[in-house]
């Protein structure tokens, strides 16, 4: 039996940046020859990756890409913050963005079939993430992605790998970027007041009922006189007026230049946002809260039990 060093160790996972107690089992298994050791690690991949699937994977990236008229954008989610640094798994999400633009699938599963071959992995796309579970040793999952042709021009915005926002416009392209960024940092639902879904009025109306409600209780409680209905309703009205204000594109302040709105900002411009679309990682997913205590004491006592 030959012995296994650190640096042969180290050596594989360099090679596959497979987990360094999964290099090690596979030397072993193959006494110590590195490329049947190698051969080991790519055939337990894919038992790794089902291992993985079902881990919950709220971090990830947002990648864009544009190609004239057409442009495609991605969410693609991993466990850790760490994995997001990880050069493959940056190529794949770039990849993936890619193929979203120039085929345009019908939905996450199409865009897995698309052919594409990374890191020894393939010939689709879902080999590779399959493949890049195993390697990497995290779970990671296509989320979402929209496809962009034939809506006007095409500006991309990444704020960093968490933030992706594509605008879709006719006019001046150092504007329409400057928008994108604008879009990123302060986050509008629509593009004018009008567009912005009824559910999130009704949600906003019935929050500032709410206060309205409380203000009343506390006015009775104080042996105060409450307000007439029909100021109170004025007060909600307002209180939704000012909320469509805030998260409609085009009445927020521009934030390069806080004395103009985005609106007066494109008119100045000679442009016009025909749509636009923002990613923020991890945006409604329930991110998993560990308890590090709890969890060392259940390894020791998992420990114990199996001495």
């Amino acid at each position: 039996m030959a012995a296994i060093t650190a640096s042969m160790v180290g050596e594989l996972r360099a090679k596959t940046d497979a987990p360094m107690m999964e290099c090690k089992k596979a030397l072993t298994e193959a006494d110590g020859n590195m490329e049947k050791a190698e051969e080991l690690l790519r055939i337990k991949l894919g038992n790794k990756a089902g291992k993985a699937s079902g881990r919950i994977t709220a971090e990830g990236v947002v990648t864009a890409f544009v190609d004239g008229a057409a442009g495609g954008m991605i969410e693609i989610n991993c466990e850790t913050d760490f994995v997001t640094k990880n050069d493959s798994f940056l190529a794949m999400a770039n990849a993936a963005a890619m193929l979203v633009a120039k085929h345009n699938p019908a939905d996450i599963a199409a865009l897995g079939a698309l052919a594409y071959e990374q890191d020894g992995f393939g010939p689709t796309l879902e080999d590779v993430r399959k493949g890049l579970i195993g390697k990497i040793g995290e779970n990671m999952s296509f989320r979402r992605f929209k496809h962009f042709n034939g809506n006007g021009k095409l500006a991309s915005y990444l704020h960093g790998t968490r933030i992706g926002v594509m605008v879709e416009f006719e006019g001046d392209d150092t504007s329409a970027k400057d928008v994108a960024m604008h879009i990123a940092a302060m986050k509008p639902v629509a593009i004018q007041a009008s567009d912005v879904p009824a559910e999130l009025i009704e949600k906003e109306r019935a929050v500032a009922a709410g206060k309205a409600e409380e203000d009343r209780k506390t006015a009775e409680a104080e042996g105060k006189k409450p307000q007439p209905a029909d100021i109170v309703a004025k007060r909600i009205e307002g209180g939704v007026q000012k909320y469509l204000k805030e998260v409609s594109l085009h009445n927020q302040p521009f934030v390069k230049n806080d004395k103009q709105t985005v609106e007066q900002m494109l008119k100045a411009a000679d442009t016009s946002i025909k749509g636009f679309t923002l990613y923020v990682v991890g945006e409604g997913i329930e991110k998993k809260v560990d308890d590090f205590a709890a969890e060392v004491a259940a390894q020791v006592a998992a420990a114990k039990a199996a001495a």
